[in-house]
């Protein structure tokens, strides 16, 4: 019997090679985790198993990363083999995994959009992106705009700041809590709560708790005093979503966006601080901020593996024979990575989005647009405020966050001398404290709405 490793590398179930040895899985956790070596991690896969390779994600967890390209389209386009419930998984069904395993609380089943098959997955669908659809662009970018300038004012006084932290984290964060309609402080403790239970530590299901605990109180409240908020829209949505289901669909957008976005901005900004000619380009005109944001979805998505399709037969697939029940993980920096659609030389199409850092097929994110949007803005509003940006230390001793399915710099430090500060922000454009404002726009209209910082909206 072949299979992806359960307990031990040699354990039963253990997949072989054709010359019939048992393979060792790679594990994808633990502090030797490291962003700059995860693109030769995925060719060594490649190399030793093909597009679909054996790994663990957690001691004694096994599942397949499919890291093809052409894998992965199958496998997030068929539902017939490739079911989206965890309530299939074999180890989970037989015991095998701690209820208090730090991946559970992104594992583990949820009444989600990302957890369902069919007709339950359209209904859940269809409420969320049409309440997404409710967001309006212009008024998001202005936001977003204001707030990031906020921000930089409040370090632009040093002349130098650590860009994960002080900017790239707490921006989203910011604008999260204006979608949602929660208040500031909440919004923090949420905020807090998302980002322990992503690191999938010893902490992170109570991390998982607290974060429930939060937007149970937000979804009683929205229930009773209604407002023009993403909440308040999936809770009057026709596909009459219950409390719970709300709840946890806000979780698969929010907690997934909050994370993603933050990825995404410090990982564009660190492109332009350490390649001159793409910031050169980018200065005069030949590029733009948009094909910085595509470039690192390519070689840096923000994220790295997602969880899970659980096969529902025995099925031969990218050279492996995968059992009932047996995890498939989306390896979307892998897949992003494979061979069979890439240049030559391996570099990315300027202007190419047919990459996967969104994923594919039914189940790709909701939420890009919106996404795009405020990383787009964050990234054009700091290069405008603060021009001569520069890195403050070695682009090799910039460290990464140790995170089996995230792909994001622990910090960013950098100088400046000549910030270019705009006059006081209106009050009514932040989002300290006051939910933001969201009205009806045709589908798509957040991509549509954005212009550079200056420019009528």
């Amino acid at each position: 019997m072949t299979g992806p490793p359960h307990t031990a590398p040699h354990a039963p179930g253990a997949p072989r090679n054709g010359g019939g040895h048992r393979l060792a899985p790679t594990a994808l956790y633990g502090p030797d985790l490291d962003g700059d070596a995860m693109p030769a991690l995925y060719e060594r896969l490649r190399r030793a198993h093909g597009p679909v390779a054996p790994v663990t994600i957690a001691p004694g967890v096994g599942a397949w990363l499919v890291i093809g390209h052409r894998e992965l389209l199958r496998l997030t386009r068929d539902e017939q083999d490739f079911s989206h419930d965890p309530r299939r998984w074999s180890l989970l069904r037989e015991g095998r995994v701690p209820p208090d395993s730090p991946i559970m609380p992104i594992i583990g089943w949820r009444p989600a959009l990302l957890f369902a098959d069919g007709q339950q997955h359209r209904r859940m669908r269809t409420a969320v992106s049409e309440a997404l659809d409710e967001i309006n662009g212009h008024q998001l970018r202005r936001t977003v705009r204001a707030a990031a300038e906020e921000l930089i004012a409040s370090f632009a006084g040093r002349r130098e700041a650590d860009l994960v932290p002080e900017y790239a984290r707490k921006l989203p964060v910011r604008v999260i809590i204006g979608l949602l309609g929660l208040d500031e402080p909440t919004g923090q403790l949420l905020a807090q709560a998302i980002t322990g239970m992503v690191v999938a530590n010893a902490d992170s299901v109570n991390a998982s708790r607290r974060m429930n605990a939060i937007l149970q109180t937000l979804i009683q409240q929205k229930r009773q005093r209604p407002g023009d908020d993403v909440t308040s829209a999936l809770l009057r949505h026709p596909a009459a979503l219950t409390d719970e289901e709300v709840l946890h669909n806000l979780v698969v957008m929010f907690v997934a966006g909050q994370q993603t976005t933050v990825n995404w901005i410090s990982t564009t900004l660190r492109i332009l601080l350490c390649d001159p000619a793409f910031r050169s380009s980018l200065a005069v005109g030949h590029l733009s901020v948009d094909d910085a944001l595509d470039l690192v979805l390519w070689r840096h998505p923000p994220t790295q593996n997602f969880p899970a399709r659980y096969a529902t037969r025995d099925l031969d697939f990218g050279g492996q024979r995968v059992r009932t029940g047996d995890m498939l993980l989306l390896g979307l920096a892998g897949a992003n990575q494979d061979p069979a659609v890439l240049p030559e030389d391996g570099t990315p199409v300027i202007g190419n989005r047919s990459h996967l850092a969104f994923g594919a097929g039914p189940h790709a994110c909701p939420a890009q647009d919106p996404a795009r949007l405020i990383t787009r803005t964050a990234v054009d509003t700091i290069r405008h405020r603060l021009p001569d940006l520069e890195l403050a230390v070695p682009e090799s001793e910039l460290s990464w966050v140790k995170s089996p399915w995230s792909k994001g710099l622990a910090a960013l430090p950098v100088r400046f001398t000549r910030p270019q500060l705009p006059p006081p922000a209106r009050p009514d454009l932040l989002v300290s404290g006051e939910p933001l404002t969201a009205a009806k726009c045709p589908a798509g209209a957040v991509s549509r709405h954005d212009s550079p910082p200056g420019e009528p909206s």
